[in-house]
């Protein structure tokens, strides 16, 4: 008779999963400094790169946020850190699409929403990143 255990969950994000968590930093911090850009010089074109930046990382955010809904669904314990994982990345996602919203603007009425939105997305999706990729100290196992 042999015994089997069950599969083991992991904490952390597998590697596909951490390259697209870790690309939401970069695109929505890159759409961040368009903003800025174009708030200091009213350039119309870096409205456009910030569009395309936030375009690129709802597409990374929406990946990882089904991965994350994935490991949700499979974890054995549906409180604590998959759930607080899962609705950051939620919150990430759905404030990046209001940002992109916004963005879909003319470029004079997207600011200074457009740069606020761009500013709580790039916060959220550092903390999100944070939270994805580490372990948290306080009782969870590694």
């Amino acid at each position: 008779m042999s015994v089997t255990a069950p599969p083991l969950l992991r904490c952390r994000p597998g590697p596909l999963h951490a390259i697209l968590l870790g690309g939401t930093v970069p695109l929505f911090l890159g759409a961040l400094l368009s903003d800025v850009a174009y708030f200091k010089t009213y350039q119309i074109q870096w409205s456009n790169f910030a569009s395309w930046l936030i375009a690129g990382g709802l597409v990374f955010c929406g990946l990882a946020l089904l991965f994350a809904l994935v490991n949700l669904l499979r974890a054995h314990r549906k409180a604590g850190r998959p759930v607080l994982y899962f609705l950051l990345l939620l919150v990430t996602w759905v404030l990046g699409l209001v940002n992109a919203f916004e963005h879909a603007k003319d470029a004079w009425a997207a600011m200074p929403s457009g740069l606020v939105l761009s500013v709580i997305v790039t916060v959220l999706s550092l903390v999100t990143a944070w939270t994805g990729l580490t372990n948290l100290r306080s009782g969870d196992e590694p």
